[in-house]
């Protein structure tokens, strides 16, 4: 049996340890400095509660970091102070040059890192999801086959570190920034009231975001997440030499929504918070 360490179980990182679970690995996680949230998460996806961060080194084989992109090199650092020699999957939604960061961190520690991206919502009996994994070719074997089998749907790359997180960043790109322009165009039309008219226009062209609009306060609850990670991509761009203003735009515009968390909130209300001063905070 594989024994797999997840950093940290939240929604997504959760659920995909949770599939490694079902393929037959035992799966450890770190309650110490953990929320009741995470504590009762963990408990319902079964994952096994490890004495401490050191044991859970100790232990795992393999480690899925799956957390809000701006911890992912802190993360790395506080793992690196104890011994591992198994396989370091990152999987969050960083840049490149954050991905080698993170892969010098742990390599001095004696790990094999491997780059992921996750891609999709959190993988369920439902819903299936993606993990593209780039690095050592020998390890992202081992890695893909904790997921046989289950919603995860491993898609090892060529090209080595830098590869999944450049795919994951450029679909966010796109995705992210799209959502974010849909909430604005919608909030324009309301102070005008021709919101109804633009949803009709918008519902002419079934593949566009603007015909979501449900979707919006899911846009505001998740930017806590979701801007952190446009600033990756914005500088993923700038090393690229590409423009980055789009992204960096639509990391300031989530940051109006920053302080909501993952709450629950009206179309209105999500609107409503775009009218607010840049942090977040109405003016």
């Amino acid at each position: 049996m594989t024994v797999v360490g997840v950093l940290h179980p939240g929604s997504m990182g959760a659920a995909v340890a949770a599939q490694a679970k079902l393929s037959g690995a035992e799966v450890l996680w770190c309650p110490t400095g953990r929320s009741s949230v995470t504590k009762k998460r963990a408990q319902r996806y079964g994952l096994t509660a490890a004495r401490d961060l050191a044991e859970l080194m100790e232990r795992a084989e393999v480690i899925l970091s799956i957390c809000p992109p701006a911890s992912a090199e802190d993360i790395a650092v506080e793992v690196s102070a104890h011994p591992f020699t198994g396989i370091y999957v990152d999987a969050n939604a960083i840049s490149p040059a954050s991905m080698a960061r993170v892969c010098a961190v742990m390599s001095r520690t004696g790990a094999v890192v491997v780059d992921g991206s996750v891609i999709g919502s959190p993988p369920s009996a439902s819903k299936s999801t993606r993990l593209y994994l780039s690095g050592p070719a020998d390890a992202l074997t081992p890695v893909a086959s904790l997921f046989t089998g289950t919603a995860v749907q491993a898609h090892p790359l060529s090209g080595g570190i830098g590869r999944a997180s450049a795919l994951k960043l450029s679909y966010s790109s796109y995705q992210k920034a799209s959502r974010v322009l849909a909430a604005v165009s919608y909030a324009l039309a309301r102070d005008y009231g021709v919101e109804t008219e633009l949803l009709d226009i918008a519902q002419g062209r079934t593949t566009s975001y603007l015909a979501e609009t449900a979707y919006i306060p899911k846009v505001a609850a998740r930017s806590w997440r979701w801007g952190p990670e446009m600033v990756e991509v914005a500088g993923a761009l700038r090393e690229a030499g590409l423009p980055s203003e789009l992204a960096e735009a639509s990391a300031a515009v989530m940051r109006r929504w920053d302080d909501l968390g993952d709450t629950s909130l009206s179309i209105s209300d999500a609107l409503e918070r775009l009218h607010g001063a840049p942090d977040g905070k109405p003016d």
